[in-house]
């Protein structure tokens, strides 16, 4: 955003005056569409030029016979245009800021002006008071940018965080608002591009449904089912079936042509009784693996596969066949474990805490920059790798990097990343691309989930509910 504010100035598209006079005007008009009957605003800047923003908005409110409490919060700063909008905020007829809000009416919205982009530690002193103070009314708050406390660059909350109610962000999203802690912060987020020409290279994008459905055209009318690739489910460790069979249902679901599941004989019967299109295949050792590994397009690993002989045996098997693979839960816990390789023709999808054993870090240090983790998960092998969460991001080995604005709270619940794995498996299997397999298979399970939760809620939604949703968001 600096690179880009200071070529637009640079090439005279705007100069930086009038860039704050703009956001100032957006900001004031965005309160004003949401929240057209709030007769008290209480503004609070802070000393940079997110700080300058809120003094042009105060000055518009003022203007408009709206009543403003101004919370100046910090040294007025040394950037010009900030000092400019506080100057002409004060010629308005406006006060110099109010320091204590004892005694104040309750205002009807609040508009959070204290930090902007360059924010990288924890809130202290007077900015500290000042988000405790907005958390603590019970009126909407609108965040300018970003939510004052959340990290711009990586979504982290390194200490207190407003809680906006909408975020508007200004000429351009800001990657941190879409992973890690920002969906607890943001509220609803818009954005308005202050007519400035943004087209510039970014190595992060949203994940845009356009995208995906060009990923997914309509299937040729002669198609037959050895079109769409053979996926091979490993997994199932005694008391563990459910994990692989909910991968080899949602790869079924997700348009592959056939699916097996390699799993422990006590598992085959409800395999079958459940999903009968399923093939599955009792496996007790490496030798009965081979076949069904060499009839395989893409191969998943890890589903409820356990950490003892039998897993340990299966995965070395897989890993040594040359097949692409999709690498899930306890295959990622033993590679972390004992060191191998990961193939670069592999998709590893790791939680939180399956990518810090694999990065030999706490979940803190994961969480704390997921873009930084999932580059360092791309470091260690693969040729894509999902980094699972709040705002889940996929990464390729040439450093492209999407982040998937769907989903909710009701995802996290037992199952989910099995079905996940799956739906990767079978878009891996059908053509694409390790990274497009990766990114469309989290958009589509992330999409999948909204329409379950949208259709029984999110709280006690199953992974088995997302399968059903499948083929309402897969087909165009």
């Amino acid at each position: 955003m600096r690179a880009l504010e200071a070529r637009l100035v640079a090439d005279g598209d705007i100069d930086t005056h009038a860039l704050m006079q703009r956001a100032g005007q957006a900001v004031f008009q965005c309160a004003r569409t949401h929240w057209n009957e709030a007769a008290v605003w209480r503004i609070f800047c802070g000393n940079g030029n997110n700080g300058g923003d809120g003094y042009v908005v105060a000055r518009l409110a003022l203007q408009a016979g709206i009543a403003v409490q101004l919370i100046r919060v910090g040294t007025p700063g040394s950037a010009a245009e900030a000092s400019a909008a506080r100057a002409a905020w004060l010629r308005s007829g406006g006060e110099s800021g109010l320091g204590d809000l004892a005694g104040l009416l309750s205002p009807d919205l609040q508009i959070d002006c204290l930090f902007g982009i360059g924010l990288s530690r924890a809130p202290a002193g007077e900015y500290l008071e000042a988000i405790a103070a907005i958390n603590a009314e019970a009126c909407p708050t609108l965040s300018v940018d970003v939510p004052s406390g959340l990290v711009a660059d990586t979504g982290a909350t390194p200490g207190l965080c407003v809680g906006a109610s909408r975020t508007l962000a200004l000429i351009a999203w800001k990657q941190g608002l879409f992973t890690g802690r920002a969906a607890a912060h943001v509220g609803r987020l818009q954005l308005d591009t202050l007519g400035m020409p943004i087209a510039t290279h970014c190595e992060v994008r949203l994940t845009a449904a356009e995208d995906i459905r060009r990923l997914l055209p309509p299937r040729d009318r002669a198609a037959h089912k050895g079109h769409h690739g053979h996926v091979l489910v490993i997994g199932g460790e005694h008391g563990m079936g459910g994990a692989a069979l909910l991968t080899a249902e949602a790869a079924l679901r997700a348009g592959a042509g056939w699916v097996t599941l390699a799993t422990r004989a006590n598992h085959v019967a409800a395999a079958l009784a459940r999903r009968p299109e399923i093939m599955v295949r009792t496996c007790a050792h490496p030798d009965s693996l081979r076949p069904l590994l060499e009839r395989a397009t893409i191969v998943v690993v890890g589903p409820g596969l356990g950490s003892e002989d039998w897993g340990r045996m299966l995965l070395d098997a897989a890993l040594a066949s040359g097949k692409p693979l999709v690498l899930d839960a306890d295959a990622l816990n033993m590679i972390a474990g004992s060191g191998a390789p990961i193939p670069a023709n592999s998709i590893c999808t790791p939680h939180p805490g399956e990518a810090a054993r694999l990065l030999a870090c706490t979940v803190a240090e994961v969480e704390r920059d997921r873009f930084a983790a999932l580059r360092a998960l791309l470091r260690r092998g693969g040729g894509a790798a999902v980094l699972k969460g709040a705002g889940t991001l996929v990464g390729s080995a040439s450093d492209q990097i999407d982040v998937c604005a769907y989903g909710n709270p009701g995802m996290a619940s037992a199952g989910m990343g099995d079905v996940l794995s799956g739906i990767i498996a079978a878009l891996y299997a059908q053509g694409l691309s390790a990274f497009d397999a990766a990114r469309a298979g989290v958009y589509l399970h992330a999409r999948a989930g909204d329409l379950a939760a949208n259709q029984m809620g999110e709280r006690g939604l199953l992974a088995s509910d997302l399968i059903a949703c499948l083929p309402q968001v897969i087909n165009p």
